[in-house]
């Protein structure tokens, strides 16, 4: 019988992790002294010792290295699935380091830009959570994203063409749809993309996709790098509104909000409306062919 320090210095563990594993039921002692709680072990357990250091340096659970162990026929796909969850990991982190640098050494700002009179066609995008937590804010962000790319495979096979990325809008759409959106019902979102084509092309489109002429306008935009948080959207916005022109003649409609996801992150842009012509402004209905 090896003592607890002696297996320890055989298999390069500390007697801590000897403990921890003997709590585990990963690797139990041989015989454990009942009046003085010593731990002893076989020279044959040194393979089980081996065993564990090999999938615990990998990054393994406790849970799925004894998942392992107990199926040794099924330890080739574990470490497979292992891998994979590594990959994923890996790649968000080498994301989020490239987003953190851009976001520490660019500092973004927002910045005043004049947007043109264009032709939109929207879809209303069903189902989303509202996005109460990080779960729920990943799901809306994939279901919006995968809406905004059919809309453009939809209307690229109509024969229209596309003039820009899409990008999503709050399903604002008049006082029924406001109102569902206020309430929590949904839908939240409307993704929406600029288009080119004769009247009669648009006409064509299937009924529940919405054909609009957005009036031109002066917009506040910035870019947030890296993938849409909660976190970065609402950063966006306070400095949008931070950014709002001091003269208390204009203000940024947060509510007409678009965002257009790139490949490194997401651009936000918010109309700057006149104060005075607020109301006429919102409750003038928007032009449709």
């Amino acid at each position: 019988m090896l003592s607890i320090s002696e297996f320890s210095e055989m298999c390069h563990l500390s007697p801590q992790a000897l403990r921890f594993y003997h709590a585990e039921g990963l690797l139990v002692p041989a015989e454990v002294d009942e009046r003085t709680g010593y731990r002893s072990y076989a020279f044959e357990q040194v393979e089980q010792a081996m065993l564990i250091t090999l999938l615990r340096d990998t990054g393994m659970s406790v849970k799925l290295v004894r998942q392992a162990l107990d199926e040794p026929d099924r330890a080739a796909a574990l470490v497979d699935l292992h891998s994979d969850e590594v990959h994923r990991q890996r790649q968000a982190q080498d994301e989020a380091i490239q987003a953190a640098r851009a976001v520490f050494g660019t500092q973004p700002e927002a910045q005043m830009r004049h947007v043109p009179a264009m032709t939109v066609v929207a879809t209303l995008v069903h189902g989303t959570p509202i996005g109460r937590n990080a779960q729920e804010w990943e799901e809306a962000e994939t279901m919006i994203e995968s809406a905004a790319a059919e809309l453009v495979k939809t209307v690229e096979g109509a024969g229209v063409t596309v003039r820009g990325a899409p990008w999503r809008t709050l399903a604002l759409d008049g006082p029924k749809q406001d109102r569902r959106v206020l309430d929590g019902e949904g839908p939240f979102w409307m993704a929406k993309v600029p288009v080119d084509a004769p009247a009669e092309v648009l006409a064509a489109l299937p009924e529940d996709l919405q054909v609009r002429v957005e009036e031109a306008r002066d917009e506040l935009s910035i870019f947030m790098p890296g993938r849409n948080t909660m976190a970065k959207y609402c950063t966006m916005i306070l400095r949008l509104l931070n950014a709002c022109p001091p003269d208390g003649e204009r203000f940024v409609n947060i509510a007409r909000l678009r965002q257009e996801v790139q490949a490194d992150g997401v651009l936000s842009s918010a109309p700057l409306q006149s104060v005075e012509n607020v109301e006429s402004v919102e409750s003038r209905p928007e032009t449709t062919s």
